[in-house]
């Protein structure tokens, strides 16, 4: 707007008048004078004018006498002025460049044509604005002098204080601690006195209870010798029940391994070409029957006689039961190998006219690692001697169940009783093994050396002898060593220190009767073929449930176990093996070899490592044998052994871990951080629950 202009132009003349150009200090109003009261006061001496007389003075021409010359108006106006001073001193032109003496008689120093001079034009005010300055200077040292004297004397002042609140804290804290001693003095009086008087309230009370104890002691005699009485008769009871209790137990046991067998009988179901569902349905009511009658007696006390003869009915009706099967079955067996004999001999005479007069050969293909790549170096059979040696055992265990199949195919009760009767006197005394005590361990051997050496002993309530029937030795050596296996298969896979206890019982029947030992190779080979070690083929034309049965897998229904379950098996047979080959019945002859010792442990060790690994299976079986024989395998073979140990680390961990997939690393790296560590510590550590002497003393 044109306002807005003409505003601005009438400050720029406000600006540029004398008045707007006179100076402004902002310190006015903070001083608290007033401005305008200077103009009319008498001129004063500048507050410079000190400064003026010690540093310009000397340093100015000779100029005449105050009286002489007089200042100019402006000069004047000047000095008076209290808040202005000059900026600039005045140039003097016309003055020679050699300035005549100085009123005091020194001579100037000469200045060039270019330097300025001041002119001072009151010499007499200067002396006297000195003279104030001096005063003021004097004045103020003099109140710093009083200052500082008066801070000395306060700061005695405050150490006197301090000091005198410091003792009486002092005295205070003496007082306190006096009024303390007191006040314990006076407690612990207290209690000494309430001390004496309970001691003398205890005395009384001693001497009522004395003879108060005198009148109870006739009234417990005749209350203990009831109560004698009472647990005598209930140790009877119990005893007679317990008795009862485990022959239901054993009773039990019977009936499941008989409803196990009537199960297996499910793979005949082809061949009988029978519904075979009512008698496993009727095997499963007695099973239950049997259970049903033992939680009833847990829960109500102890079986009685009626329980017990109720479960030897139900077992009487499954071994009838089981035997009627096993008839119909050896009966369609016989007329399923009559018709597979003709139908191979037709076959033959088929295949002989079609045939040239050379027949030809077929050459193996050979064997190829991982990534199809032939591997020269690893094989995937296994040798022809442990081939023959597998096949011998194998051979032996049949010789020996066709040795007592009258025992097992006979219809009579009293042999149906006689063979029930041997196997629990053969299973039962395997199934107590544990790692409680070995005193306890001992009487079980010698149970078990007894019933292999003819002696009768008591099972059941009766007592029983392999010499009641010519079968009855081969029957009880089968059961033995099968037994033996299927505690690996079952005990061992849950708990491994249970491997020892029963690996130390097994060495040492083992070594008095060496066909047991043969019986339990067999058993272990068929159920567990890498511990021979033997990685079964596939055929053509194998059923893969057969095929999947060789590998050591369970087939019910068609239905294969689950691999955790199978490797947990194996696990369990092979830690049983790598026990029994380390230990020896310590109460045997020492001056004879071990009959199975750890020359066989490190040949299955380097036959497993030449040949191929198998996926999961190879590197679980590896770290069980190793944690529970390596460490006696390194005493025994020291400086081989941890050659083997690194061929395993260098050369046989990557063949593992090229065919192991992602979700099956877990027991690689279990094995390779086992071995680095070992050989980390040059050492293999002592398994855990290994058998030591003070387990024997127990």
């Amino acid at each position: 707007m044109p306002s807005e202009g003409r505003c601005w132009e009438t400050l720029q003349a406000l600006r540029s008048s004398n008045k707007g150009r006179l100076c402004y200090h902002r310190d006015w109003l903070l001083r608290g004078e007033d401005v305008l009261e200077e103009c009319m006061t008498l001129p004063k001496l500048s507050s410079y004018s000190g400064w003026v007389v010690d540093h310009v003075l000397p340093h100015t021409q000779e100029n005449p006498a105050p009286s002489e010359t007089s200042p100019s108006p402006r000069y004047t106006s000047a000095l008076d002025e209290p808040s202005c001073v000059p900026k600039s001193p005045v140039r003097n032109s016309a003055f020679p460049p050699a300035s005549p003496a100085a009123p005091n008689g020194t001579k100037d120093k000469q200045e060039s044509p270019h330097t300025e001079s001041m002119v001072l034009q009151s010499s007499r005010g200067i002396k006297v604005e000195g003279c104030i300055r001096m005063y003021e200077l004097v004045h103020r040292m003099k109140g710093m002098d009083g200052l500082r004297q008066w801070q000395e004397e306060q700061e005695r002042k405050v150490r006197s204080l301090s000091e005198m609140a410091s003792e009486q804290l002092k005295r205070f804290d003496e007082r306190k601690e006096l009024k303390q001693h007191k006040e314990f003095q006076d407690l612990r009086e207290v209690m000494e006195k309430s001390s004496r008087e309970a001691l003398g309230h205890q005395e009384k009370l001693k001497a009522e209870h004395r003879h108060r104890a005198k009148i109870l002691n006739l009234k417990l005699r005749e209350a203990q010798q009831q109560r004698l009485k009472q647990a005598e008769q209930e140790r009877l009871r119990r005893e007679e029940g317990q008795g009862r209790l485990r022959s239901l137990y054993a009773l039990q046991e019977e009936v499941l391994q008989l409803s196990q067998q009537l199960d297996a009988s499910e793979q005949h179901r082809d061949l009988l070409q029978i519904d075979l569902a009512a008698s496993r349905t009727r095997g499963n009511q007695l099973c239950s029957l049997i259970s049903a009658i033992i939680r009833a007696t847990s829960e109500s006390g102890y079986p009685t006689a009626e329980n017990q003869a109720e479960a030897e009915r139900a077992l009487q009706e499954m071994r009838d039961l089981l035997t009627n099967l096993g008839q119909e079955i050896a009966r369609a067996c016989e007329d399923k190998k009559r018709q597979d004999e003709e139908e191979a001999q037709v076959k033959l005479q088929e295949s002989q006219m079609q045939q040239g007069p050379e027949a030809r050969k077929e050459s193996p293909a050979p064997s190829q690692g991982p990534g199809g790549k032939q591997n020269e170096d690893l094989q995937v059979k296994v040798q022809d001697s442990t081939m023959q040696w597998y096949q011998q055992l194998q051979d032996a265990a049949t010789q020996c169940v066709l040795a007592f199949e009258g025992l097992t195919n006979s219809k009579d009760s009293q042999a149906k009783k006689i063979k029930m009767d041997l196997q629990k006197a053969a299973t039962i005394p395997v199934s107590q093994i544990s790692t409680i005590a070995g005193s306890k361990l001992k009487e079980i051997f010698d149970k078990i050396h007894s019933l292999l050496s003819g002696k009768p002993v008591h099972s059941g309530g009766r007592a029983v002898s392999v010499t009641l029937t010519p079968q009855g030795l081969d029957f009880v050596q089968y059961k033995l060593a099968e037994k033996f296996v299927k505690q690996g298969e079952e005990e061992v896979a849950s708990h491994h220190e249970a491997a020892f206890p029963i690996a130390v019982v097994a060495s040492g029947i083992w070594e008095l009767h060496p066909r047991v030992g043969d019986l339990i190779l067999a058993h272990l080979h068929k159920k567990c073929p890498y511990s021979v070690p033997f990685y079964p083929a596939f055929k053509e034309g194998m059923a893969l449930e057969d095929y999947q049965r060789l590998l050591g897998y369970q087939v019910k229904d068609s239905k294969v176990e689950q691999q955790d379950n199978f490797l947990k098996r194996m696990s369990g047979m092979i830690r049983l093996y790598a026990a029994i080959i380390q230990l020896r019945w310590p109460y045997g002859n020492r001056q004879e070899v071990h009959p199975h010792g750890l020359n066989h442990g490190w040949r299955w060790l380097a036959q497993i490592l030449n040949m191929e690994p198998l996926s999961d299976v190879t590197a679980t079986l590896l770290f069980d044998f190793l944690e529970v024989c390596g460490n006696a395998l390194m005493k025994q073979y020291q400086g081989q052994f941890w050659k083997m140990i690194i061929l395993i680390k260098e050369d046989y961990f990557p063949r593992i871990e090229a065919i192991t997939s992602a979700g099956q690393r877990g027991s690689f790296i279990r094995l390779k951080q086992f071995l680095e560590k070992c050989l980390q510590c040059k050492e293999i550590p002592v398994p855990k629950g290994f058998l030591t002497s003070s387990f024997w003393r127990s």
